[in-house]
């Protein structure tokens, strides 16, 4: 009897191992665009999830090399060129980038502004750590407004281009990260991968699922610290957050953040976070920037102009403001928001 018994457990044991299809999941990290970028790859080997991501991890280093505003490479050049006002050859790394970010601007009504980067370097948040700094001087504000720069300063014909405004300085940093996001997340679909998130300081793309069960995503609470709500993701999805927590310093007891509006000079007001979901990491990235920017007022009717389906604002009297769609796919882990719904945007309208 003491044989057969162990005889019907080692043979439920190769049943119940057999039976254990569950495909592995892997989760690797690296560093890019000064950030922290996890990998979480389901459905393939530990082999060949690590080898995608040192192919993911490579094509992030030449996507920094390439659209860095101030380190040397092809975006730092053309910022060199614009100054001359002549016409030349943009580089083929940076031309659909370029393209992207006229189109985005011109649909967010120039709040999203990939133009003023020598604002941004006015201000200092070119650097990675900009405690220490201090504001501009106001003359040095004054000016980068007067000259006003933006993207339809800028003339493409074919691979060549001009500046009719020698101030243009082109910083990618609003949206770089989810292009890049999207460029990687089509590389790993080329190479048979087709679940997975790949999340980049916070910001995400996810395909998929994981084992069939939705991604389960977690915003983070305008504060900084802790989580403000979570979301599923469905099979496609890159959800995006900018908040005043990220990147800031303080002076004289004031802070200042580092989402500028290009209207005032200054960080804007008027918001905390803006969270936006949508199937383009790219349209995610620069729409979360321009709600921002566009604040409790403004922000219902720059997503309709990007086309993003899915929005939720805080406020700095502590509302939340977020359309319906995006309030039936949310759950709110702090319930001490006040909510104001707005009417519904078309979530068709993708893009």
């Amino acid at each position: 009897m003491k044989y057969l018994k162990t005889a019907v457990c080692l043979a439920l044991t190769l049943f119940l191992t057999a039976c254990d299809t569950t495909p592995p999941l892997f989760k690797g990290k690296f560093l890019a665009f000064g950030t922290l970028v996890d990998i979480t790859i389901v459905g393939v080997s530990q082999q060949d999830a690590q080898a995608a991501t040192d192919i993911i991890e490579d094509d992030f280093k030449r996507m920094h090399h390439s659209w860095h505003a101030w380190d040397p490479g092809p975006l730092g050049r053309v910022n060199r060129l614009i100054e001359t006002g002549e016409t030349f050859s943009i580089p083929p790394s940076v031309l659909p980038l370029l393209k992207r970010g006229i189109d985005l601007s011109e649909k967010s009504d120039s709040l999203f502004n990939p133009a003023i980067g020598q604002l941004i370097d006015a201000w200092g948040f070119h650097n990675n750590d900009p405690s220490g700094h201090r504001p501009p001087p106001q003359e040095t504000i004054d000016r980068l407004l007067t000259a006003a720069p933006k993207m339809s300063d800028l003339h493409i014909d074919g691979i060549q281009m001009r500046s009719t405004n020698p101030t243009v300085k082109l910083d990618f940093g609003a949206f770089g990260k989810g292009y890049g996001i999207d460029l990687a997340v089509d590389h790993l679909k080329e190479l048979g991968i087709h679940n997975a998130i790949l999340n980049a300081g916070g910001d995400l793309r996810a395909i998929g699922s994981r084992n069939g069960e939705p991604w389960r995503i977690a915003i983070r609470h305008p504060s900084g610290e802790g989580v403000l709500g979570l979301i599923l993701t469905e099979g496609n999805e890159s959800i995006f957050t900018s908040g005043d927590y990220e990147r800031n310093f303080t002076w004289e007891g004031k802070r200042y953040h580092h989402i500028i509006d290009p209207r005032t000079g200054y960080p804007a007001v008027g918001t905390t976070s803006v969270t936006v979901i949508d199937d383009d990491a790219t349209t995610a990235d620069a729409a979360a920037t321009a709600l921002f920017i566009a604040g409790p007022s403004r922000w219902y009717e720059i997503a309709k102009r990007m086309g993003v389906g899915y929005v939720l604002l805080v406020d700095t009297e502590g509302t939340i403001h977020m359309n319906p769609a995006m309030q039936s796919k949310v759950e709110l882990t702090d319930k001490s928001f006040q909510i104001k719904l707005s009417p519904p945007l078309n979530p068709n309208l993708k893009r």
